[in-house]
């Protein structure tokens, strides 16, 4: 029987979601909970991996395991196995066949960025006070919509097919002394969104214009693309599916 789980990390203290033989992961602690409070050695398979320090509002993984399960029982031992920065909110029967990697159709993220410093969210988002014109940033998102190659923004030595993407909506938000960028795409490559969100920056900054924008993508070239923002402003914020996951 094949299960989805849903849950949530802060991920200040993990070396990314993916399995690391000498550092701790999200995944490597979800595994243990799992293997301990059901008894059985339990891999979940995540359904993308977050690099070192992002966090994630919505992350979903699956497991197989032989019986039915009790769900709200297990929830509640998983929450209070786990550590205070991972909360699992819901576990789902699905059909064997399912994938929670492969079967995603869209995935969302966003980059948090504070304007102002605030002690109470330095882990959580990136403090930048250089005035930056989001009216131009915005006008630069919108250009991601007309592309999907995005080798420029990718990290380098990366084992990927295509550098192929389908983004779906990207656009900035100012909020109260925050600035809030939202990008969804069917896939992301590797520190994808942070290259991307520091050369939105540079455009906001009037170091490069919307021309020169283009012709980064063009180039295919990550050295010609902004530098990546730190990784703690960034998260993983929802991941859609066809069939109705809650």
């Amino acid at each position: 029987m094949r299960y989805f789980i849903q849950f949530a990390y802060n991920g200040t203290h993990y070396h990314g979601w993916q399995f690391q033989p000498n550092a701790s992961s999200v995944q490597e602690t979800l595994n243990k909970a799992l293997s301990v409070l059901l008894n059985s050695e339990i891999n979940a398979m995540g359904a993308g991996r977050t690099d070192t320090g992002v966090h994630a509002q919505e992350m979903f993984a699956h497991f197989d395991f032989e019986t039915a399960i009790d769900v709200p029982a297990l929830i509640h031992k998983l929450n209070s196995y786990l550590p205070k920065d991972i909360a699992v909110f819901d576990i789902i029967l699905v059909d064997d066949e399912a994938h929670c990697r492969f079967d995603a159709r869209k995935r969302t993220y966003e980059y948090h960025i504070n304007t102002v410093k605030n002690p109470f969210s330095e882990e959580l988002s990136w403090y930048y006070f250089q005035k930056l014109d989001v009216a131009l940033m915005n006008e630069a998102a919108k250009i991601l919509l007309k592309h999907t190659d995005f080798q420029c923004f990718s990290k380098v030595n990366t084992d990927v097919n295509t550098f192929d993407c389908t983004i779906f909506e990207a656009y900035w938000k100012n909020e109260n002394n925050k600035l809030v960028f939202t990008i969804s795409a069917n896939r992301f490559l590797r520190n994808m969104v942070r290259a991307i969100v520091g050369t939105l920056v540079n455009i906001g900054l009037h170091k490069i214009s919307l021309v020169d924008f283009e012709n980064i993508i063009a180039s295919k070239s990550r050295e010609k693309a902004g530098f990546s923002v730190p990784a703690h402003g960034l998260y993983l914020t929802k991941i859609d599916y066809d069939y109705i996951i809650k």
